[in-house]
């Protein structure tokens, strides 16, 4: 099995995936991105990367159906950019920002993850604490800004000596 599975793009339109010998819908090529799997989409006849076609294509069909994720400002702005003299920083700039939003993602999964796993009222519990701390916190310095000693180690060490 190779790295990279390979799909062949027939003039009928069709998809071939090579790797299960059989015809496939654009669907499950979607299906394999979301699936994290690598793979190439190739004319059948030249050998040509189709990839990014069909990708673009897999895009247009679901922000035709449903909710859109791409406001039509921001196609306008990203069409705006093909032939700008900044067009080659402009992908490198959206692909760095996608991996930044898709870590953060995951750290936010990651926390709600580990919060869902106690019960509620732990949770409340945690949450009460941590706040009583730091109200308590916020009275001492508040205390300690007017010159007045909230704790009565402060009003030993206040002592002269």
């Amino acid at each position: 099995m190779s790295a990279t599975r390979i799909i062949k793009k027939y003039p009928n339109r069709r998809l071939y995936d090579t790797e299960i010998s059989s015809y496939i819908t654009i669907e499950d090529v979607r299906q394999l991105i979301v699936d994290g799997e690598e793979f190439e989409v190739r004319d059948a006849k030249t050998g040509e990367d189709l990839t990014r076609q069909v990708l673009l294509q897999i895009i247009a069909e679901h922000e035709q159906d449903g909710q859109p994720m791409l406001s039509t400002q921001l196609l306008s702005q990203l069409i705006r950019f093909y032939g700008d003299s900044l067009q080659g920083f402009m992908g490198n700039y959206l692909e760095r920002s996608m991996q930044l939003f898709l870590e953060q993602q995951n750290q936010f999964r990651q926390q709600m993850g580990g919060l869902l796993g106690q019960t509620p009222w732990t949770l409340l519990n945690q949450l009460t604490e941590r706040n009583l701390a730091l109200w308590k916190d916020f009275q001492s310095n508040l205390g300690n800004g007017l010159g007045t000693p909230t704790h009565p180690r402060e009003k030993d060490a206040r002592k002269p000596r």
